[in-house]
C-alpha cells in the first residue's frame, strides 16, 4: 500500500477538481450507510460528510485528506441515539468539537506517536468486526430475523453488489466501482420489480440544505453527564483515526502534515456539523487514498469533494432513497474486508508474543465495549508496560578494576522505574573498594525514579565509608539529584545532553526556581 506513490506529485488544480469529483461519488454510499448504521436518518450523514469535509479541508492539517461520516464514530453514537435520541447526540458532537480544539491548542497531537503498531492493528481489526456485526443486525425487521425469499433475495443482492466492487477495478478505475456497484442493485431492483428495502423504506431524506439550530436539549448538569462520556469518546476515536490516516497520507506523499492544526480543524469541523444536524465523524481511509491516487493533493479537491455532495443532497435526494438496503450491506461488507488486517494473521511466530497479545486484547475490547478509545488507551497501557518490563532486565554493567584499587561500573542500557531494582542489585557497597566510579557513557537516566535511586545507592556507599563518583550523567541529571550531587564528575566535552521526562529539570535549567 505504501507504494502507491513513489514520488512527489505538486498540487494541481486540475488533478484536485477531477479528484474531488471522483471522492464525492464514493462519500454519497458510506455516509448514508453509516448514517444506517448508527440508526440515524441517512441525511444526518450526508450532512457531516458535507460540513466536516469542508471545514477540514479549508482548516485541517492535511491537504489531501478527506475527512467525513464514518464508521468509528458511528459504532460510537449508536447506543446514545437509541436511548436519547438525535438532538442528544447533536450535542455531543459540538462537545466533541470543542475537546478536540483543546486538544490541537494544547499541541497533544503529537502524542499519536504513542500508538504502537500492534494497537493500530488491533484497533482496525475490532472495528472491522464491530462493522460487521452491526450489518448482520440488517437482517431483522422488527426484531425478527428475515427468512425465506426476502432473506435469499437480499442475500443475492449483496452477494452481486461485492462482486461488482471487487471485480470492476480490475477491468477500469474511470468509475469508482462502489457508485456502479450501487447504481446497477438499484436499477435491477427497480426494472425486475424486487420487493426488498429501500433507504426511503426506512428513512425519507428530502434534501434541503443544512439547517443552522442549536440541540434541542436541557442546558443542565444532567445533560452533560449523558453528553459528556460519549462527546470523550468521539473526540479520541477521531482523533486517533485522523492523525493515524494523517500518518499514512504522510508517507503516500513523502510531505508532511500538521497533528496539532488537523485536531483543531477536525474540532471545529464537528462542532459546526453539530450545529447543522450532522453525525460527527472525522478522516476517512478509503475517500483520502481515493483523492491522492486520482491526483488530489491541495485543499482544492476536498472542497470540491464537498461541495459536489451537498449538490446530491440537494437535487438529487431522492433518487438516495431508491438504493435497495441489501446494496448498501453489500457496500459495508466490502467496508469490513478492506478495513481488517488480514497480514495480522501472517505475523503469528513472526513478531513477539506481547505484540500478538496486545493486537488481539485491542480488537476483543473494541467489539465487545464498542468503545474503540478505550480499546486503544488500554492497547497502549498494555504495549508500554510490556516495553518497561523487557527493557528492566538489559540494564547490566561491565566491571574494570585499576591497580590503584579503583573500581569502574561501565553500566549499559536505560535507567527507570522499571530497572531501578536490578540497577541497584548490581553493586556491592560492602565488598568494592574505597573508590567506585560509575560510567554513565553508555546508559540514560529517564526519570525521577533514576534519580532516586542514585541518591539512594550514594547513601549505600556512604554508610560503609566509601566514596562513589559518577561519570557522564547529564546537567538536569545533576540539578535533580540530592544525595549524590557533590559526587558527580563534571566533563563539558563529554558529558551527555539529555532531558529528564520531569519538568522540575526544565525549571531549574531556566531559574524559575
Amino acid at each position: 500500500m505504501f507504494k502507491l506513490i513513489h514520488k512527489r506529485v505538486p498540487s494541481n488544480a486540475k488533478n484536485d477538481v477531477l479528484s474531488g469529483l471522483t471522492v464525492a461519488l464514493a462519500l454519497v454510499p458510506e455516509a448514508v450507510a453509516f448514517a444506517l448504521l448508527a440508526g440515524l436518518n441517512p441525511l444526518v450523514g450526508l450532512y457531516a460528510a458535507f460540513t466536516i469535509g469542508i471545514v477540514t479541508s479549508i482548516l485541517g492539517g492535511r491537504p489531501g485528506m478527506i475527512s467525513g461520516a464514518t464508521g468509528a464514530i458511528a459504532v460510537v453514537i449508536g447506543t446514545l441515539v437509541a436511548l436519547h435520541g438525535v438532538e442528544y447526540l447533536f450535542a455531543a458532537v459540538v462537545l466533541t468539537g470543542i475537546i478536540q480544539i483543546v486538544f490541537g491548542l494544547l499541541r497533544m497531537g503529537k502524542f499519536i506517536r504513542l500508538v504502537p503498531h500492534p494497537v493500530f492493528l488491533g484497533f482496525v481489526n475490532g472495528l472491522a468486526i464491530v462493522i460487521f456485526l452491526s450489518q448482520v443486525k440488517q437482517f431483522k425487521v422488527g426484531g425478527e430475523w428475515i427468512t425465506g425469499t426476502p432473506l435469499a433475495l437480499m442475500l443475492v443482492i449483496v452477494a452481486i453488489t461485492m462482486m461488482i466492487i471487487h471485480f470492476l477495478p480490475k477491468l477500469t478505475r474511470a468509475v469508482p466501482s462502489t457508485l456502479v456497484a450501487i447504481v446497477i442493485g438499484t436499477l435491477a431492483v427497480l426494472f425486475l420489480g424486487l420487493d426488498t428495502r429501500t433507504v426511503g423504506d426506512i428513512a425519507p431524506i428530502g434534501g434541503v440544505f443544512p439547517p443552522f439550530h442549536l440541540p434541542d436539549v436541557p442546558l443542565s448538569i444532567d445533560m452533560l453527564k449523558i453528553v459528556f462520556p460519549y462527546a470523550i469518546v468521539m473526540a479520541l476515536v477521531g482523533l486517533i483515526e485522523s492523525l493515524l490516516t494523517l500518518n499514512l497520507i504522510d508517507d503516500l506523499t513523502e510531505t508532511t502534515g500538521q497533528p496539532n492544526r488537523e485536531c483543531i480543524g477536525q474540532g471545529v469541523a464537528n462542532t459546526v456539523t453539530g450545529f447543522f444536524g450532522g453525525m460527527g465523524g472525522c478522516a476517512m481511509v478509503g475517500q483520502s487514498l481515493i483523492n491522492i491516487k486520482s491526483g488530489g493533493r491541495g485543499r482544492l479537491s476536498g472542497i470540491v469533494a464537498s461541495l459536489v455532495l451537498l449538490f446530491f443532497i440537494l437535487y438529487l435526494a431522492k433518487y438516495i432513497e431508491m438504493i435497495p438496503v441489501a446494496v448498501l450491506i453489500g457496500v459495508m461488507m466490502m467496508v469490513v474486508i478492506g478495513t481488517f488486517e488480514w497480514g495480522s494473521f501472517r505475523l503469528f511466530g513472526k513478531v513477539p508474543l506481547p505484540d500478538i497479545i496486545v493486537g488481539i486484547a485491542v480488537a476483543v475490547i473494541t467489539v465487545l465495549t464498542d468503545n474503540l478509545a478505550l480499546a486503544v488507551i488500554a492497547g497502549v497501557i498494555m504495549s508500554a508496560l510490556s516495553y518497561a518490563w523487557e527493557s528492566a532486565g538489559k540494564i547490566h554493567s561491565m566491571e574494570e578494576y585499576e591497580s590503584d584499587g579503583k573500581k569502574t561500573y561501565r553500566l549499559h542500557g536505560a535507567l527507570f522505574f522499571a530497572s531501578i531494582n536490578t540497577f541497584h542489585s548490581i553493586f556491592n557497597p560492602k565488598e568494592d573498594p574505597g573508590n567506585v566510579y560509575i560510567d554513565f557513557k553508555d546508559s540514560r537516566v529517564i526519570d525521577h525514579s533514576a534519580i532516586q535511586a542514585i541518591d539512594k545507592l550514594a547513601e549505600r556507599y556512604q554508610k560503609v565509608g566509601k566514596t562513589l563518583h559518577l561519570m557522564h550523567l547529564s546537567e538536569e541529571c545533576r540539578l535533580l539529584l540530592k544525595t549524590a550531587k557533590q559526587l558527580v564528575e563534571v566533563n563539558v566535552l563529554e558529558d551527555p545532553q539529555y532531558h529528564v521526562a520531569i519538568d522540575k529539570a526544565k525549571d531549574r535549567m531556566e531559574g524559575n526556581l
